[in-house]
């Protein structure tokens, strides 16, 4: 095998850099560009910084499409709520727990599981709306608003469960942590899915 001469590698090494250089930086410009574009979008929310540390991890599938953003943020959303689901169902095993405690938090069980359904018909219904437009457009995106606004209600009716002084304690601070970060999420999803439909 003949051995590189010493300004043939430094050529060679050159070309190398200069290739890699270019292609790193073609796809740079692409991944910010959609991280602005992701930033824009989240001062319409509530919860904007949420909004951007939730949602810029997926920048480079999101591109610069608001229903690809508004989808995003509805499988976090999701994702999320089936992640408090299963830890609020794990928290109603625990023994000793105080009777109104216990009721409170099996409530709150029922209400998680209903956001998760709430959430995940909303993510189908706006799967399935391909390029509709006009009437059959509102039709879906008043469906998907529904049950976000909906799945919002119930993760609220489970922190509101845990309300009053005789409800203080551990079981309850854990679980309020879980489900108010779910709700904001949600309420930053319902915010980019409005923000889409808005742009019909």
């Amino acid at each position: 095998m003949a051995r590189l001469t010493l300004p043939l590698l430094l050529i060679l090494l050159s070309i190398l850099h200069i290739a890699t250089t270019a292609q790193s930086t073609s796809t740079v410009p692409k991944r910010s560009g959609a991280t602005d574009f992701i930033k824009a979008s989240c001062r319409t929310t509530r919860y904007p910084a949420l909004c951007v540390q939730s949602l810029s991890v997926f920048a480079t599938a999101i591109q610069r499409s608001s229903r690809q953003l508004a989808h995003t943020a509805l499988s976090v959303s999701l994702s999320r709520a089936r992640s408090a689901t299963v830890f609020v169902s794990k928290m109603a095993r625990i023994k000793g727990m105080k009777g109104r405690e216990y009721e409170a938090v099996k409530d709150c069980v029922d209400n998680m599981g209903d956001s998760v359904d709430r959430l995940s018909r909303s993510l189908r219904e706006l799967g399935h709306m391909g390029g509709a437009g006009g009437q059959d457009f509102m039709w879906h995106i008043s469906n998907v608003q529904t049950w976000v606004s909906a799945a919002l209600t119930d993760e609220s009716t489970c922190v509101d469960g845990f309300a009053g002084r005789a409800m203080d304690g551990r079981v309850k601070a854990s679980i309020k942590g879980r489900v108010v970060n779910v709700a904001q999420v949600t309420s930053n999803a319902l915010a980019l899915v409005n923000h889409f439909a808005a742009k019909h």
